[in-house]
């Protein structure tokens, strides 16, 4: 399929727009996908006729569900690494150049948004979310980690929901994205028209506010006590284990929640979520996610997961490490090591 099938760059007026148009496939982001957003972005930030950036997405279900990541399970699967790992490394450089964007950049975000998704969106310095939003990070369930400079998002949510989130893969509607962290402001879907057009006319963000509403109460803010009891240990196994030791309904839930995520991903999630609260840019913490996914495929369960969550679809992973029990500190401190070579 040609680039141009996959996604519409464009100026209208005073703004420069990226619209993802793979509906049929989520918005699935592909490599040429990022690349082109990248060029763009680099060509606009030096053409005086560009104000601001939006970037929306064509289809009611999704914005963008995530990476694309038929190319990196089938190179992962024959044993070529290099692939994948410039693709996680360009994607990140992509996704710093987003949060440290000098012009506006607004992003609005239908249905799923998920992995990839949020990288091109939750970085903006304009986030958009309408009745449909559901943002989710579930990296640990194929062998991933919340990445694309979602630890560094996930670190700065109130309390301990940076836990509870990336480790659970639990989505997030608009008031809960909003108290999280991952949105600004919800605009209802029937006026996004109308505020890109604005937006296009005038090139300046003040529209946003005066086509914002108010949202529901947060029921993610509702769980603070719960999360804050639950998902304050020191490791991921502290965590799972006081869930499983509490009767409540919504702690054996979510201790299952866990569970079914990949155990060597957990650990390092939680490491990585703390490891991205000592920094101050988005791009140290991707560098930090560099480390595991340059070695998700040669040294963990990347290829695996994608397997039995993609491709199969059995849901029925064969980890390596099978338990979160037995992930070692030392495995811990082997896959988030400094890349060296």
């Amino acid at each position: 399929m040609a680039i141009a099938d996959d996604i519409h760059i464009r100026k209208e007026g005073k703004a420069g727009r990226i619209t993802l148009t793979r509906p049929n496939a989520l918005n699935a982001l592909t490599f040429d996908m990022a690349m082109a957003i990248e060029a763009a972005l680099i060509e606009w930030a030096d053409d005086d006729a560009v104000a601001l950036v939006i970037i929306d997405a064509a289809g009611d279900k999704a914005f963008c569900a995530g990476g694309d990541i038929q190319d990196l399970y089938e190179h992962g699967k024959a044993g070529d690494f290099d692939f994948g790992r410039k693709f996680w490394s360009d994607e990140y450089h992509l996704n710093a150049l987003i949060a440290d964007y000098e012009k506006p950049y607004v992003a609005l975000m239908q249905g799923f948004v998920m992995g990839g998704g949020v990288g091109i969106s939750c970085h903006g310095s304009h986030r958009i979310v309408c009745e449909t939003t559901q943002i989710a990070m579930p990296e640990c369930g194929i062998g991933l980690v919340p990445d694309v400079g979602g630890s560094f998002l996930l670190a700065r949510a109130p309390w301990k929901f940076g836990e509870y989130l990336g480790l659970t893969g639990a989505r997030m509607n608009t008031a809960d994205a909003i108290h999280a962290g991952f949105a600004d402001l919800f605009v209802p879907r029937e006026d996004w028209p109308a505020l890109i057009a604005s937006l296009c006319e005038h090139g300046r963000t003040k529209a946003i506010g005066d086509f914002a509403k108010a949202t529901e109460p947060s029921g993610l803010a509702e769980l603070t006590a719960q999360v804050n009891t639950f998902f304050s240990g020191g490791s991921a196994l502290e965590c799972v284990l006081a869930l499983e030791a509490d009767v409540s309904e919504w702690a054996q839930k979510t201790a299952k929640a866990m569970r079914r995520g990949c155990p060597l991903s957990l650990a390092c999630a939680f490491e990585l979520i703390a490891m991205s609260r000592e920094v101050a840019t988005v791009r140290e913490a991707l560098d930090f996610e560099l480390r595991f996914t340059w070695r998700s495929q040669s040294h963990g369960e990347f290829v695996e997961g994608v397997r039995a969550q993609i491709i199969d679809k059995d849901r029925n992973p064969q980890w390596r490490i099978a338990r979160l029990e037995d992930v070692t500190p030392q495995t811990i401190a082997a896959m988030l090591a400094p890349i060296t070579g």
